[in-house]
């Protein structure tokens, strides 16, 4: 699989983050460590992003890149890329929706910041190895010159 560490590094921040999480539902002694890794995990997504676009912006010269096929690895990534990276950005999802309804008005809403980081790996692995198709030249503006 092109791009296995990013998988990788989405589904460890996910295994820690579900397993903070969870461990501060049931005991909220844990919960400083729950925020810590809480922030420390939406921080890495928003560098993600970050890259994301950067790439993203730098590759779109030659590709037509769209939204959902840079982030949501529509039509630019195989089923199993798919799967492994927006299948860890579903876990963190869920656990962070289950653990905040779990315990409201605690810490541990701060965990619904946390899915940036596996959006933002995923935004990472399209920019780097999505497939897109080439650039369409915009059509001219209406009323401008023509060069020859």
């Amino acid at each position: 699989m092109k791009g296995a560490a990013l998988a990788r590094a989405s589904w460890v921040g996910t295994a820690v983050f579900s397993i903070t999480a969870l461990v501060a539902c049931l005991a909220g002694a844990a919960m400083p460590i729950a925020v810590v890794v809480d922030a420390a995990l939406f921080l890495a997504g928003i560098g993600a992003f970050a890259v994301a676009l950067v790439s993203a912006a730098a590759r779109s010269r030659e590709a037509e890149m769209g939204i959902g096929g840079l982030f949501f690895l529509a039509g630019s990534a195989g089923p199993s890329e798919r799967r492994a990276l927006l299948g860890s950005l579903a876990v963190e999802v869920v656990v962070a929706l289950a653990t905040s309804a779990a315990r409201p008005f605690t810490a541990l809403a701060f965990g619904i910041l946390v899915p940036t980081y596996g959006l933002g790996l995923a935004g990472v692995w399209g920019a780097r190895h999505g497939t897109f198709g080439p650039r369409i030249a915009p059509p001219p503006r209406p009323g401008a010159k023509r060069t020859r």
